[in-house]
């Protein structure tokens, strides 16, 4: 309760402070407006160049991935049958 009283006593201490210095309101403003345009800018250029940065790597570092020969194939499917036949002697022992 005591929050809502001092947010509204606050509220209406604004809008009389608005009210009296509106023109210097006014000047603060059409100075900090350029300023947050700037800053907002610069922000959006960096974070621009950054992800324009890490695109950059990814491009670099894709692999050339080569299609698997038969060959190799076959010397897997081999191996593969050797450890299952492994596998089934050790669950027997």
């Amino acid at each position: 309760m005591k929050t809502l009283i001092g947010g509204a006593v606050a509220a209406v201490f604004g809008l009389i402070g608005l009210s009296v210095w509106w023109k210097p309101f006014l000047q603060l403003l059409a100075g900090a407006i350029p300023v947050m345009l700037l800053l907002g800018g610069g922000l959006a250029l960096y974070l621009g160049f950054d992800e324009l940065k890490d695109t950059w790597k990814k491009e670099d570092t894709k692999v050339d991935t080569a299609p698997v020969q038969t060959d190799d194939v076959e010397k897997y499917k081999a191996e593969i049958g050797e450890l299952k036949k492994e596998i089934e002697g050790l669950k027997k022992a």
